[in-house]
């Protein structure tokens, strides 16, 4: 009787590993199957965001390019180029990350709108300080949330050899709107965790209302 049972036994168990071995099979060919068809998929959202970047950038150069302008005047067309193109709300959410909850909607509208208006600024008057500057794309990179990083790099003039990289993020609940930027990446320091920083010490001590009371301050500073 031991030794059927013996053999019962060994049969149960090399069934059990055919079976997992048909499952990971079949596990395997599907998640080939889903990458062969996300390809292409992949390989166009890529070259729609990068379009976006060498877009932005053409127009950007363009309008350093313009004579006749005054710094005020292309700081301003500048601006104008980067409220189309950036997403401000996704920006200000990761910026304030996990102290969003403590602004209440009307804060949240505030610093929105406060926060584009620092991030046009600062974007628009360093800009113009470049001259004769052109820009390569590189690359890009897929991130894992379906984000798309543009690398690029300025060639020419005072800033030549520097890196900046783009992360795009389609806007939309279901993520079918148009690709927009939501950080700008300097040499490896990113415009997010940077000021994500500067505010996460204000809110440390104080209330939303004092950073926003020190953004409303900033803005009607000069720029620097």
């Amino acid at each position: 009787m031991r030794p059927g049972k013996h053999r019962s036994h060994r049969m149960t168990s090399t069934s059990s590993k055919t079976t997992r071995n048909r499952q990971i099979l079949r596990s395997a060919i599907g998640l080939f199957t889903v990458v062969l068809l996300a390809g292409p998929a992949l390989a166009d959202d890529a070259a729609e965001a990068q379009a976006v970047v060498r877009q932005t950038v053409d127009q950007v150069l363009a309008v350093l390019a313009t004579e006749g302008l005054s710094d005020d005047q292309r700081r301003q067309q500048i601006e104008e180029i980067a409220y189309q193109r950036f997403d401000f709300a996704t920006i200000s959410r990761l910026v304030i990350a996990r102290k969003w909850k403590r602004f209440s909607p009307e804060q949240r509208e505030e610093f929105v709108e406060q926060f584009k208006i620092q991030l046009s600024k600062n974007y628009g008057s360093r800009i113009t300080r470049y001259e004769q500057e052109q820009v390569e794309i590189l690359d890009h990179r897929l991130e894992r949330n379906g984000d798309v990083t543009v690398r690029t790099r300025i060639d020419g003039g005072a800033a030549d050899g520097i890196e900046v990289d783009y992360r795009l993020r389609r806007k939309g609940r279901n993520k079918d709107g148009p690709w927009m930027v939501i950080d700008v990446i300097v040499e490896g320091v990113s415009l997010v965790s940077s000021y994500r920083a500067q505010f996460a010490e204000v809110l440390g001590h104080e209330d939303p209302s004092e950073l926003l009371k020190q953004l409303r301050e900033k803005n009607a500073a000069s720029p620097e």
